[in-house]
């Protein structure tokens, strides 16, 4: 790819600070493993979520992931496999997958910083807003599927019914 030169970018800041300051604000859980990294956890409607935040700094990008509290056994592995595809498409940013290290569902998105001077608090609060939506959406097609015994489409029709009122 051609690209247009016209001086040398400032390399973006480390957004882990911000996350942190974010963090800190909302006292949520969390531990600041090096420079580059950082694991948060948040308590939500239906489980705890694993938010996990990397900075690689090469390439200017912010890598973050919202995980389940959820392990999906080897036998229902195809099934949530066919629910992950049709869970993506609905979904405007980022994805969800299954982790092979652990087998636990996982939203997944990256920021480019490239040509930025950072991330801004907004765009951080952004990302986790979205992340911990769509994995509040989407956690009860992964139960019914999981332990519910119900194929995707059935999951992803259940899912995707709004509710109104409580119970």
């Amino acid at each position: 790819m051609t690209s247009v030169h016209t001086e040398t970018a400032t390399p973006a800041t480390n957004p882990i600070d911000l996350v942190e300051e974010i963090v800190l604000a909302n006292e949520w859980a969390h531990d600041r493993a090096s420079d580059e990294e950082m694991v948060v956890e948040i308590k939500g409607r239906w489980c705890d979520y694993r938010l996990y935040f990397v900075w690689q700094e090469e390439i200017s990008a912010l890598h973050f992931s919202c995980g389940f509290d959820m392990k999906v056994p080897k036998g229902r592995r195809s099934a949530v496999y066919e629910l992950l595809a049709l869970v993506n498409e609905k979904l405007w940013l980022g994805h969800f997958d299954l982790a092979s290290d652990d087998n636990a569902p996982a939203f997944r998105h990256a920021v480019l910083l490239r040509g930025a001077l950072g991330a801004s608090v907004e765009q951080i609060e952004d990302l986790v807003d979205i992340a911990l939506n769509e994995s509040e959406r989407f956690y009860p097609a992964f139960q019914l599927v999981l332990w519910g015994g119900k194929n995707a489409e059935e999951a992803m029709t259940a899912a995707m019914i709004d509710p109104v009122g409580e119970a």
